[in-house]
């Protein structure tokens, strides 16, 4: 048994290699894992069989002494494949990839306003899944992993969902109910730990160690990374920044408490202030009474200008406390609200600065980073892809026995 679990190990130290640093020969395979060049040699032959990985020539065309081309190992991209879904306000966004994250096909959805009862998000995010599978080919049955993004308050060890705006009922164990429904493994977290995820993976978090995303659309999110890992707390409650209180007994947050950073930064808190005034015009769409109210205030009509001045301000007061506890590398603003700049206009940035321990070294740098639902739908590819790496590297020999 200890045998098997160390070979089971070696497996996926390799696969985790070959896909960090592929191509790669096993020479180098064997001076990166400091696994022995006999074991790197058994093991590779018994992936190349299975067909979790593959050969390609060496791209500077080298030759061994008996005239063979070198080669390299990387991941055989079909033998796996994975579905990212991102489940937002209005829309499911999906994203197929192979298993060396490729994508295969994109697709997104209306999805009805929530809440939505459990077992009808399922089956709606089944059928958009099942529709994109088609469309290249294959069907669910062909998935080995789904990964879901939900916003909320998420334990992605036991795939509960604590709450969220997506969902109509509290403390269900959301994971369990869509891998039933689709038949394959489903993989549940936070979808700003996602965000991290597909920063750190592919976007400017790459090459940091320690960095915060934070996320601004119809909430308010946050993923840190800390020494190159996703950190979310003990109960799958930690990076909940956008429920810090900035306000004792103030506004009422759509999580049921008063005083959170989103009751004043958030697009529904805006407009929920603006309406109470007669500051928008309510006929409108959310996303026009959005931009109606910040050409308001750009006008500088002051009733506009007050409302996000007050959201600038309170939105600084929460970047100056995540650098205080955290002192990251860099701090990421990311959503769809980074398509105005009300938020990182260089006053509130300014503002966050003096509100920071100054010491004689620069502050974390703040960067933008504009982009739509299928980012998110990457980093769950991303992050199912991370679990069915671990689920290749079971030894079959084993299952068998």
């Amino acid at each position: 048994m200890a045998f098997g679990h160390q070979r089971e190990q070696g497996r996926r130290v390799l696969l985790r290699a070959i896909e960090r640093h592929g191509p790669i020969p096993r020479i180098d395979l064997s001076q990166v894992t400091g696994i022995s060049r006999a074991t790197v040699t058994t093991t590779t032959a018994d992936l190349l069989r299975e067909g979790l990985i593959e050969e390609v020539p060496r791209q500077d065309g080298a030759e061994t002494s008996r005239g063979r081309p070198r080669v390299d190992l990387k991941l055989r991209g079909d033998a796996h494949c994975v579905a990212g879904i991102k489940v937002s306000d209005t829309t499911i966004s999906v994203m197929l990839s192979d298993f060396v994250g490729t994508e295969l096909a994109s697709l997104d959805v209306d999805l009805p306003k929530g809440p939505n009862a459990a077992d009808a998000l399922a089956d709606r995010i089944a059928n958009v899944v099942q529709t994109l599978a088609e469309s290249i080919g294959k069907n669910l049955s062909d998935l080995s992993g789904v990964g879901v993004g939900l916003a909320g308050i998420v334990d992605a060890q036991n795939g509960t969902v604590y709450w969220s705006p997506s969902l109509s009922a509290r403390n269900i164990n959301f994971r369990d109910i869509l891998s039933l429904r689709m038949g394959v493994p489903a993989f549940l977290d936070n979808d700003a730990n996602l965000v991290a995820m597909a920063e750190k993976s592919f976007g400017l978090g790459r090459g940091h160690s320690d960095f915060i995303v934070v996320i601004i659309e119809s909430g308010v999110g946050m993923g840190i990374v800390l020494n190159d890992q996703i950190y979310r707390g003990t109960r799958g409650c930690g990076a909940e920044f956008g429920h810090t209180k900035v306000q004792l007994a103030g506004a009422l947050c759509r999580c049921g408490q008063r005083g959170c950073l989103e009751a004043y930064v958030a697009d529904y808190a805006m407009l929920r202030e603006a309406a109470s005034v007669g500051a928008i015009d309510q006929t409108l769409s959310p996303t026009k009474q959005f931009e109606q109210l910040l050409a308001a205030a750009k006008a500088q009509d002051p009733t506009a200008e007050t409302i996000v001045a007050r959201a600038g301000h309170m939105f600084a007061l929460g970047l100056a406390n995540l650098v205080n506890v955290f002192d990251p590398e860099l701090i990421i603003l990311a959503g769809e609200q980074m398509k105005f700049d009300h938020l990182y206009a260089e006053e509130v940035i300014a503002e966050m600065r003096k509100s920071i321990v100054q010491i004689d070294k620069a502050p974390p740098e703040v960067v933008i980073h504009k982009w739509g639902n299928q980012m998110w739908a990457s980093g769950a590819a991303a992050y199912a892809l991370d679990f069915v790496y671990d689920m290749a590297a079971k030894d079959v020999r084993e299952d068998a026995g």
